[in-house]
């Protein structure tokens, strides 16, 4: 369920419908267990407001406190304890988030993903997705800095939170929509009026999916699921899987109230509980596209776990010699043999015409319960002929309906072995599949079972929070333990720095022991830390022992002494540098300058001049005498 403001009120009302919610699915079948999670979206800037103070109550302009945001809590495992969810749901509080979108594909995935938390059955499962906005998926993530795409695992911590959800993306349509077939589940999205076009469209691309109004206040929520459920529940949708090229199939759909021939798939509405259907599959090759030898393709039903196999070895030259009548193969004379096939005389049936027909039909024998032969097989002259794979006297037992592991029965012959819809693993694999490696030679590494920072789980590394990679070696946010444990060494020593208020509450398991100089000089220096402090570096050591942290810390005085003649060196060293750039550079200019000046004197006294007057010459000075001039 959506726990933004916006649904405060229908997170009311569904406190209050816990019994109404079970007694409607209890009209369906006897056997009902309910859950409930709740979602928000990443607490990472654009979608929550990370101030320290919204944080613990993002709804500060409401007269009612809200809890702080959240991405996806698992609240309660699937129980039949009724008393117990609405415990569990009253005791929830509405949170609060910035942008319009919501984390619920987050959410989708670890309620899918997470068997042991959520406690899924092998039965029909069901997910009831509640909210009255749009959805983040994948990139949305890239707009607060998170660009690893998720992996699809499972990361709630012991809090039952999903912890992983500031590191990985938001998961794409297509990848929520392979993990919730793979982990067959049907979701039901109950959505409001101004977000059901986005919904139904997710729908069409999810199979075995269903969409809902929702009203404002969610008062309709339990009629909604019945609805969903018995519309997902009456839907029954065969269809195949990796059909071999050249090979064509067409289905037969008999329904309780129609009949549909020749479709690309089976499909029966409407059908009720305990009440069968019939699909016939016909295949058939063009001669020009017929391949010799054995292929095979599935044919499943949506919404449950079981497959059938079907292996079809094309006979594409067929020349039959071996005709023989009244042939003693089938049943001493009653059917005629050819290609391997009897044909049965007047009167008799069965693969060996070994049935009379007036007995052929008769169930006497093979009924157990509502079925004949469980379903598994057909019943023959008063025994149940059962389907490959399946025996016993009601044909009970089928070795071939175990879990598959990568398409394989049991993970194939190496793994294990199905016996009776059970795996019987091989020493070296367990699981309900056979498809966890005991091995763990994927997960060692020089410094441990990966790397020391988590544990193998079937021959890979389930890492412990904040590493990455396939060995847990890398861990981009975690700090070293000079970092983690330099506020403890100030506090305890020089009650100073960050820690100095409650020091004593924080760095409680933190033994510090001060020491001198001299005690410190013999000590490699390589593994000791240095860390910047309040006023001055804290120079200590780490041991790690359990539990337990011993630090040895140098005094503080001799540090700043250190540090004074540390920070002297280095400006006397940067002045004198200086100086000596300058000196060097006055002195080339002068040099170069002296060469200029001699070549300059040199070329002049080698000058030689001859004294003439340029033709070309006028005076810049006219002389005129005026004729009336008369000079004594």
């Amino acid at each position: 369920m959506d726990m933004s403001y916006s649904m405060k009120d229908d997170l009311e009302n569904v406190k209050k419908l816990g019994s109404d919610i079970k007694a409607a699915l209890h009209n369906v079948t006897k056997s009902v267990r309910i859950g409930f999670g709740s979602f928000v979206d990443k607490t990472v800037l654009p979608f929550v407001n990370t101030v320290k103070w919204h944080m613990q109550n993002p709804c500060p302009s409401r007269t009612e406190r809200c809890q702080s945001p959240f991405s996806y809590r698992h609240v309660l495992s699937l129980t039949s304890n009724l008393t117990l969810f609405q415990q569990r749901v009253s005791a929830e509080n509405i949170s609060g988030n910035l942008d319009t979108p919501e984390g619920g594909f987050d959410a989708i995935l670890q309620a899918a993903v997470c068997t042991d938390h959520i406690g899924w059955r092998n039965v029909t499962r069901l997910l009831v997705f509640a909210s009255d906005d749009v959805f983040h998926m994948a990139g949305d993530g890239k707009l607060a800095g998170i660009y690893i795409p998720t992996d699809g695992r499972c990361h709630l911590n012991e809090n039952g939170e999903y912890a992983s959800s500031n590191m990985f993306d938001y998961p794409s349509v297509g990848h929520l929509s392979q993990i919730l077939t793979a982990a067959n589940i049907q979701p039901i999205f109950a959505v409001t009026s101004n977000v059901l076009p986005t919904y139904q469209f997710l729908s069409e691309m999810i199979p075995k999916s269903a969409v809902g109004e929702l009203k404002e206040d969610s008062s309709n929520v339990v009629n909604l699921i019945s609805q969903a459920y018995n519309n997902l529940s009456s839907t029954v949708n065969l269809e195949h899987v990796n059909l071999p090229k050249g090979i064509n199939i067409s289905y037969d759909s008999h329904c309780p109230d129609s009949t549909k021939e020749g479709q690309p798939y089976g499909l029966c509405a409407g059908v009720k509980i305990n009440q069968m259907v019939d699909f016939n599959v016909t295949l058939w090759m063009d001669k020009n596209t017929c391949q010799d030898g054995i292929q095979n393709f599935k044919l499943r039903v949506l919404g449950f776990n079981e497959e059938i196999n079907v292996d079809v070895e094309p006979v594409c030259h067929c020349d039959c010699k071996d005709e023989e009548a009244f042939s003693s193969y089938c049943s001493g004379g009653s059917g005629k043999y050819s290609c391997g096939i009897c044909s049965c005389r007047d009167g008799y049936r069965g693969k060996h015409c070994e049935c009379q027909q007036n007995n052929y039909d008769s169930t006497e024998g093979c009924m157990t319960g509502a079925l004949t032969c469980n379903g598994r097989g057909k019943c023959e002259c008063g025994r149940c002929a059962c389907n490959e794979h399946v025996r016993g006297q009601f044909c009970e037992c089928d070795d071939a309906s175990c879990e598959r592991y990568e398409g394989q029965l049991c993970g194939g012959l190496n793994r294990g072995v199905c016996i009776c819809g059970t795996c019987n693993c091989t020493s070296n694999y367990t699981g309900s599949a056979c498809g966890c490696s005991l091995d763990t030679s994927n997960c060692t590494t020089p410094g441990g079972i990966c790397s020391g920072h988590g544990k193998c789980e079937c021959n890979k590394c389930v890492c412990d929070k904040g590493y990455l990679n396939k060995l847990c070696s890398d861990c981009p946010g975690c700090q070293t333990p000079c970092q983690k444990y330099s506020a403890c060494a100030e506090c305890q020593a020089f009650t100073t720095g960050l820690l100095k208020e409650n020091c004593t509450l924080n760095c409680g398991h933190v033994n510090v022991t001060m020491i001198r100089t001299s005690e410190w000089g013999g000590k490699d220096k390589d593994i000791w830390c240095q860390e910047k402090g309040e006023d001055s570096l804290i120079t200590f050591h780490v041991t790690e022992d359990g539990g337990l942290v011993h630090i040895l810390v140098k005094e503080k005085q001799e540090i700043q002494d250190n540090t004074q003649q540390l920070i002297l060196g280095l400006v006397l060293g940067i002045v004198f540098i200086g100086l000596l750039v300058i000196f060097v550079y006055r002195v080339t200019v002068e040099m170069l300058d002296r060469q200029e000046y001699h070549r300059f004197m040199k070329a002049r006294g080698q000058e030689q001049w001859n004294d003439a007057q340029n033709p070309l010459f006028k005076s810049a000075t006219t002389t005129v005498i005026n004729p009336n001039f008369i000079q004594e």
